[in-house]
This record gives C-alpha cells, structure tokens and sequence, in this order.
C-alpha cells in the first residue's frame, strides 16, 4: 500500500493529479479494494451461539431425538441493528448431514443460522419438513431481540436443505401452523434442491429413485404467483444427480406460468452436485440485491 501511495504522491508532484484531496480519496478507494474483509472485521464483531433449540421444553422432554436435534446454531453482528439473516439448512439426503455456518456467509454483515432436523429412518416424511418449518419460525420469533430485522429473514439450503425450504416456502401450511406467513420471507434461495417429490420419501414408499413423483410433498405441487422470490441454482445439467437441474428447469417454467416473476434459475457448467462454494457468490449476490430493493 505504501507502495501504491508513494506512485500518486510521485504523480501529483509531477502535475499529473489536481489535489491532495483527491490522492487522499483515491488512497482510501485503493485500501478498501485490496482489503475489503480487514476493514469488515475491525468494525462489526460477531458472536456464535450453539445448540439452541428452535421446540418448546415441552416438546423436548417428549422425545429426546428432538432435543438432540431439534436445534440451531447462530452466528450474528453484535454491533449492526436490523441486520439481515440467512436460515440455512444442510443436505444429506434427508438422513444425513449436520449444520454448519458456511465460512462464505461469515464476516458479511448478516447473521447466519444454521439449522439441524431429524433424520429418515428415525423418522419418516413429513416430520423433516416440519422440523424445518419450526426452525424458520423460530427465528421470525427471535431474531429481533439479537437485532435482526424481521423483513429481512431469508431462507437457504443445499440439496436436501434446498428442497426443504422450497417445500415450506411454497406450501404455505408448514409455518402457518406457528403463525408465521411464508410471503414474509424475504428471498428462497436453493442449491441443488429437488423440486419433484424427494427421492427419500420415495424410497420410505417402496418407489425407486428413478420413478419420478409430484404429490403434494413436492414443491412442484405448490407453485403459486405470490411467494417470495425465489433462486433456483443447480450443477451442469450433464453432471448433476438424476435430472436434477430439470426440475428444477420445470419449476421455474411453471412459476412464471403462474403468474411468478422473481424465480430464477442459475445453471453452474462444469460443476457436478456439489456446488456448494461455487454458488455462495450467487446467493450474496440475490440477497443483497433484495435488501437493496427492499430499502428503496
């Protein structure tokens, strides 16, 4: 940086800059490129938080793999009011995985939660969706007393993350039943989620992965006109798992069918299923530009 600044010094001496005012401006437009997260760290400080369980002590003392994993991890900016906050929910094929705070999400002047759910074969469909729905709604019910802002709360996931959240975003009965209106989340942002009835439950039906089902455990079933926008991103339609970016190619057609104008599908080419750290751009990118139209 030193570097940098003695050029323009040299520069103004030698008549090619108007002002010291302006080396000054171009310094610090310099130092906010090349450090960007330097100067991010310094001024928020953020805290985790583990294990916080999104069910009532009631319900938990009924069924200790509730407990177990009924619960969320989060991490926030102590000193931000109304921040937003990203729900995420790891994949795994419904009977696997456990959260996580992406280290991508980390350091952006948002909370992040991260959220467990149960697992098939402990349980069978629909418990992991309402485990899901639950998460969400606790935090609609929470965030404000850490800060966040309500009408800022989006909701993401990989895999079977992805298709969780599509399912409670657009079946509006899942969060209804905790008083929560799905329209109130700001953006659906899905990696690689089923949009047909997920392979899981077919499998606890005796159907094979291969038999494709829309039934009413589908987000296919419930495409409507008024739900949150919604960001569809999958892997290279030759490498992604059993016709996944089809799907969810069809989703996105019927939704705008329908009548819906903020889906969007991204198609990531070369990448196979895990298209975790190659998506995160896109996901900052759709949610900052909902926080910017939001605040117009």
């Amino acid at each position: 940086m030193l570097f940098l600044y003695s050029i323009i010094l040299a520069g103004y001496k030698r008549g090619y800059c108007l002002s010291m005012q302006k080396i000054n401006f171009t310094f610090s437009i310099i130092f906010l490129f090349c450090f960007p997260q330097t100067v991010l760290s310094q001024q928020n400080k953020y805290e985790t938080i583990t294990n916080l369980s999104y069910y009532s002590n009631s319900i938990n003392q009924t069924d200790e793999y509730i407990s177990e994993r009924c619960v969320v991890d989060m991490y926030y900016p102590k000193n931000i009011e109304n921040f937003p906050t990203v729900i995420w929910f790891h994949g795994g094929g419904l009977t696997g995985g456990e959260k996580e705070i992406p280290k991508a999400l980390k350091e952006k002047g948002f909370c992040v939660v991260a959220a467990n759910y149960r697992l098939s074969p402990k349980v069978k469909s629909p418990e992991y969706i309402k485990d899901a729905a639950a998460a969400v709604a606790w935090v609609f019910k929470n965030i404000k007393d850490y800060g966040g802002d309500t009408s800022l709360i989006f909701v993401s996931g990989y895999s079977a993350g992805g298709y969780l959240i599509k399912m409670i975003g657009l079946d509006k009965k899942w969060l209804a039943v905790h008083d929560v209106d799905a329209d109130n989340i700001a953006g659906l942002i899905s990696f690689s989620g089923q949009a047909i009835t997920h392979f899981t439950i077919r499998e606890e039906r005796g159907i094979p992965g291969t038999q494709p089902i829309v039934d009413e455990l589908a987000p296919l079933y419930h495409v409507r006109k008024d739900a949150p926008p919604l960001i569809l991103i999958t892997g290279d339609r030759e490498l992604e798992l059993l016709g996944r970016y089809e799907e969810n190619a069809y989703l996105m057609r019927m939704m705008k069918l329908n009548g819906h104008q903020k889906t969007k599908l991204y198609e990531l080419d070369g990448y196979d299923h895990g298209i975790v750290d190659a998506a995160m751009p896109l996901l900052l990118k759709e949610l900052n530009k909902i926080i910017h139209e939001r605040k117009k």
